[in-house]
């Protein structure tokens, strides 16, 4: 079985700064696409930031130039550095990843738990 695990989230003040990370554990034989989104209050889930196999990379406007979002192959883990935080940045945050666990299996979307990131002084 395979398991996101997200860590990082927490209480900053506006203007400050977050790491999120995004850990696959499991039998994953290969990951087409990461990505990161988050879900205010009320609000429906948005794309915050992709990351493509090859090292494209896909941004929400909002975010643009304040986020970034990386991954290291070796552990299996994905990052979004978050800066410059605004108070309409607080949501809880989800990693996905599009992957397959098999050489021969079919690639599958999984999703970690969310991790609350709240920005207020």
């Amino acid at each position: 079985q395979v398991q996101l695990v997200t860590s990082g989230g927490g209480l900053v003040q506006p203007g400050g700064s977050l790491r999120l990370a995004c850990a696959a554990f499991g039998s994953i034989s290969s990951i087409r696409v990461v990505g990161w989104y988050r879900q205010a209050p009320g609000k429906q889930r948005e794309l915050v930031a992709t990351l493509f196999t090859g090292g494209y990379t896909n941004y929400a406007d909002s975010v643009k130039g304040r986020f970034t979002i990386s991954n290291d192959n070796t552990q299996n883990t994905v990052y979004l550095q978050m800066n410059s935080l605004k108070p309409e940045d607080t949501a809880v945050y989800y990693c996905n990843a599009d992957l397959k666990k098999h050489t021969y299996s079919a690639y599958e979307v999984y999703w970690g738990q969310g991790t609350q990131v709240t920005v207020s002084s």
